[in-house]
């Protein structure tokens, strides 16, 4: 009997490792692993589970008093086509691109709502980025729709996806028509600094059809908008300060106070470079440069892309500091909020 135990425990031992070799054989090669399985799982999903949902903008439209909807790059192609001349050199049209993508996905993942219908992401004016779809550009550029419209999907495309960040946070991509020669700080304009919206240069302006206006007005409409009297003392302004950007900043009529700002607003300038001289019953004001000067000037832009510079080149000319940053990032991060 004690030699049997010995013989039926070790008889034990080779049954139980026959049944184990071939486990151990096939286990490193199988493709049972459940790591394995999540992986197939997951290549099998629908796009939209799997790949960075595609953002849709919700666009009040004015006239019609409707929201239309459509993908993110349909409506940047809209904004890019309305917003700058289809003619102006390629590289300015993809810096147009970045910036009008940089300001709708900011204002997703920020809505502000002032001025902006329910259901509606922005509206199509100038309150927000001026929109029109393709019908309307049909009607507007007529026989030139085809080749206007393939230069600015081609610039947009060149951009598809990516935005304007500073800190990892997409930027307010600020832009304007025409600068003085100068960009503003955003403090000058609106008070609060912003880092990336400081004043450069701009000499391309001066090329620009919009560089210098004038306008004539009475000198009776010029006191009622201003609520001032220059008629007995002939006193018809006096700057006081001007801005890093040689515009006007603060002046003084008929002992009243005001910033370049409201001169503007109140007078409907064009920019906030200006001067006046009164002859007889009228005031001739002349400006220098349109819109209120704050981020990237269009003309400049497309005198940058004239002398052969770069829409990378551009955009990190008017935006001091920022990088050009993936979106997906950005609506991943919400995505993952909403979990």
């Amino acid at each position: 009997m004690k030699q049997l135990k010995p013989l039926l425990f070790t008889s034990a031992i080779l049954i139980v490792v026959s049944f184990l070799v071939p486990s151990l054989l096939v286990l490193p090669f199988s493709k049972e692993e459940p790591t394995v399985e999540l992986d197939e799982q997951s290549a099998e999903l629908p796009p939209k589970e799997t790949a960075q949902p595609s953002a849709e903008v919700a666009v009040y439209r004015t006239a019609a008093k409707t929201v239309e909807k459509l993908p993110l790059e349909e409506y940047v192609a809209g904004v890019v086509a309305s917003e700058m001349p289809a003619e102006f050199e390629e590289e300015a049209l993809k810096a147009q691109a970045l910036t009008a993508r940089t300001y709708i996905v900011n204002q997703l993942l920020n809505p502000e709502n002032a001025q902006i219908p329910e259901n509606a992401n922005v509206t199509d004016t100038v309150n927000h980025q001026v929109f029109k779809n393709k019908e309307e550009l049909k009607r507007q550029w007529d026989k030139d729709f085809d080749w206007k419209m393939k230069k600015i999907k081609d610039a947009v495309k060149a951009t598809e996806g990516k935005v304007l960040t500073y800190n990892n946070k997409p930027i307010s991509a600020s832009f304007f028509s025409t600068s003085n020669g100068y960009t503003e700080n955003a403090e000058d304009y609106w008070n609060n600094p912003v880092p990336y919206l400081k004043s450069v240069e701009s000499p391309w302006d001066s090329q620009s059809p919009k560089f210098s206006d004038q306008k004539v007005i009475s000198v009776k409409e010029f006191q009622q908008r201003l609520n001032v009297n220059i008629e007995k003392s002939g006193d018809i302004g006096t700057v006081t300060a001007r801005t890093p950007g040689k515009k006007v900043a603060a002046v003084t009529i008929g002992g009243k106070s005001f910033t370049g700002r409201e001169i503007r607003e109140k007078l409907d300038l064009k920019s906030t470079d200006f001067n006046w001289e009164r002859k007889g019953n009228s005031i001739i004001i002349k400006t220098k440069g349109f819109g209120h000067g704050v981020g990237m000037s269009q003309y400049g832009a497309n005198g940058m892309a004239k002398e052969g510079r770069k829409y990378d080149d551009i955009v990190s000319h008017y935006y001091q500091g920022v990088t050009i940053s993936n979106v997906s990032q950005f609506f991943d991060k919400r995505m993952a909020s909403t979990q």
